[in-house]
């Protein structure tokens, strides 16, 4: 749903170009970017009225059925948006429809995208993960609380003070609200958690999946269009190798903010924050953090063989003569959906 803050022309487009909507009280500056798939362009533009700057994002649906779920997702964002009050989430303050054409203002942050080619030295991509998480306890903390569910690079601003923002509420849902089928997919491969993609309940530990994915291509220097390149077939990032430099204790964390299964992540953003703040983020630890560090690791590693070795036996070699490889298949499909944390009939979602 974000808006790549990459402008596909290479010249300055002619005010000429720009919409003109000084009837309504804005004066367009210039393009910010578009995208041109979900048919929305950002504009910035002057506020007439007070001579402030503000972002009026441009929706645009080209057929019945978006149409209706486009403009859902509009509304949507914008009932959000109307009810959140923080200083890092830019402020709504007008809507309006022109020619079938849906447009949004909201509060303007001179801060650029992180989808932009930019590189954080580890303590720097700390303060940006405190940034978000405060964030994130201000959104789950709503009497409804919210979950964003579209937690990227592109959709993380930060200024020169890694003061961050989050933007592009557009898949945001209360949490418990029912989600239509069509949604489910809706977030960005690689970043939305395994029980989204799977249809399974979101909680308050699914954005933090999509936290610690964004954090790891930070880390590790990877174009979010990459970023499927650090998952294994077992759903889990491998980035170790990438950033040795970085303390245990801080691998640790991230790893648990990752774990496909959400039951195993950190229950909140309240607590994920809490457990971040006196982690150092670069040094060889401790060797008590080193030994816990390669502890886990070897339990990650052998854990799945383990269980499938131990379902194999508990089977019994009946079953296995009179059904050769068809038992075994049905073993180790149901242990992969198990170890997410998912039933044995996410197998059949997943094309087996």
């Amino acid at each position: 749903m974000e808006l790549d803050l990459r402008n596909e022309y290479k010249g300055i487009i002619p005010s000429s170009h720009h919409p003109n909507f000084s009837q309504l009280g804005y004066q367009v500056i210039r393009e910010l970017g578009r995208n041109r798939e979900g048919g929305r362009i950002t504009y910035l533009a002057n506020a007439l009225n007070c001579n402030q700057q503000v972002v009026i994002k441009e929706f645009r649906f080209s057929s019945a059925v978006t149409d209706w779920s486009g403009v859902k997702a509009y509304e949507r964002e914008i009932e959000i948006l109307k009810k959140l009050n923080h200083s890092r989430i830019p402020r709504y303050i007008d809507s309006f429809e022109t020619s079938g054409i849906f447009y949004m203002v909201q509060e303007y942050k001179k801060a650029p995208s992180l989808g932009l080619r930019r590189s954080f030295h580890p303590e720097e991509i700390k303060q940006i993960a405190l940034s978000i998480l405060e964030i994130l306890v201000y959104l789950q903390k709503q009497v409804n609380p919210i979950i964003h569910r579209d937690i990227k690079p592109e959709n993380i601003l930060v200024d020169e003070q890694l003061n961050a923002y989050l933007v592009d509420f557009g898949l945001a849902r209360i949490q418990g609200a029912k989600i239509a089928l069509s949604s489910f997919v809706a977030g960005t491969p690689g970043f939305m958690p395994p029980e989204e993609q799977f249809g399974h309940a979101l909680t308050e530990a699914s954005d933090l999946y999509s936290l610690g994915a964004t954090l790891i291509c930070l880390l590790t220097n990877t174009r979010s269009v990459d970023i499927g390149k650090l998952i294994d077939d077992n759903y889990r990032f491998s980035f170790q190798k990438l950033v040795p430099q970085i303390n245990p204790r801080f691998e640790s964390w991230l790893i648990k903010m990752v774990e496909p299964n959400q039951k195993r992540r950190y229950a909140n953003a309240s607590v994920a924050l809490e457990a971040l703040k006196p982690i150092q983020v670069m040094g060889a630890g401790t060797g008590v953090d080193n030994l816990v560090a390669a502890i886990k690791r070897r339990q990650r590693t052998t854990m799945l063989g383990l269980a499938t070795i131990i379902m194999l036996t508990a089977v019994g070699t009946t079953l296995m003569i009179s059904q050769p490889g068809g038992a075994v298949r049905q073993i180790l499909e149901a242990k992969k959906c198990q170890g997410i944390g998912l039933d044995s009939n996410c197998s059949e979602k997943i094309g087996y």
